[in-house]
């Protein structure tokens, strides 16, 4: 079996992508190959963030890898929290204060079209290319359901009432900009 590095220890991605390989590839995580080095995400674009990841595993370990930038895109706010996602509100990772400093952000605000976007970097033999996935929605104004993470509790995509976290994983799974992003780096992968 063909071993892939994804390149983050996080959990929640972790899963969500086991769920769409489905047992194809031996997916390894960073802590599997003895990765523990803070790789920085100096790029100004998903794209450019996904690429850093990626291309650090490569050279250093020199392992068919892919690494993903992912965030939250908000019209109203020209774009933001954009890369800057999951420390928006200053903390790396403090979901509460991200979502409290979006709402306060959106305060009064009309438009709350956002989208959630996705660019996965795979480096394969050497190549490097690129898998983008979008799912477009509403910022809701006040969290809802306990489920996923991030900016889940405020996201309702398009064509549901309910928001990210409080759909079941394997519904999120099937529409998820990450999800659409895995889907075109599976189907790559499935004719190599």
């Amino acid at each position: 079996m063909h071993k892939l590095v994804f390149a983050t220890n996080n959990r929640h991605k972790l899963d969500e992508v086991a769920a769409k390989i489905d047992g194809k590839i031996e997916l390894l995580t960073l802590n599997d190959i003895g990765c523990y080095d803070d790789i920085e995400e100096t790029g100004t674009t998903f794209k450019q963030n996904a690429s850093i990841k990626s291309q650090f595993i490569y050279k250093k370990y020199n392992l068919d890898c892919f690494g993903d930038d992912s965030g939250l895109e908000i019209d109203a706010l020209n774009g933001q929290p954009g890369v800057y996602s999951a420390r928006y509100a200053g903390e790396h990772g403090n979901h509460a204060a991200n979502i409290k400093k979006v709402l306060d952000n959106l305060e009064g605000e009309t438009n709350r079209k956002a989208r959630f976007r996705t660019v996965i970097s795979l480096i394969w033999n050497g190549e490097e290319h690129f898998f983008d996935g979008t799912v477009e929605g509403t910022i809701r104004t006040a969290p809802s359901g306990s489920d996923g993470f991030g900016y889940d509790p405020i996201f309702e995509p398009d064509g549901y009432n309910i928001t990210f976290a409080e759909m079941s994983m394997d519904a999120k799974n099937q529409i998820s900009h990450r999800a659409k992003a895995m889907e075109l780096l599976v189907n790559f992968l499935s004719t190599r």
